[in-house]
């Protein structure tokens, strides 16, 4: 299961969660029944305790969130986008190591 510090966001709340984010924002959008999914989840975990007070982690589950699943063109799942001043600036499709994600939100940091 997710962490208190993941946040689940809905299309209702998407845009006030993520794109009103004062820091960077990393999304895992996912689905129940992906393994690959499955696999990236704790990791994005382990993340949002370490990046805590500097970036959030939000997981947008793509059966229940089919609006915003449809906006930034998810095709494929897991699909982290990381979001910054509301802007997609960086993405990665599939399974990636943790190394490969913390990269991604030292990066916004600088």
């Amino acid at each position: 299961m997710a962490s208190n510090l993941v946040l689940e966001v809905s299309d209702e709340n998407f845009d006030s969660q993520v794109l009103g984010s004062d820091s960077p924002v990393l999304v895992d959008f996912w689905a129940v029944w992906c393994g690959p999914c499955k696999a990236v989840a704790p990791i994005v975990d382990k993340l949002a305790s370490e990046f805590d007070g500097r970036a959030k982690m939000a997981k947008v589950d793509v059966e229940s969130a089919r609006e915003v699943a449809t906006r930034f063109h998810i095709t494929s799942v897991p699909t982290l986008l990381l979001f910054k001043d509301g802007e997609v600036i960086d993405q990665v499709v599939g399974a990636v190591p943790e190394s490969q994600l913390r990269g991604m939100l030292e990066r916004a940091m600088s």
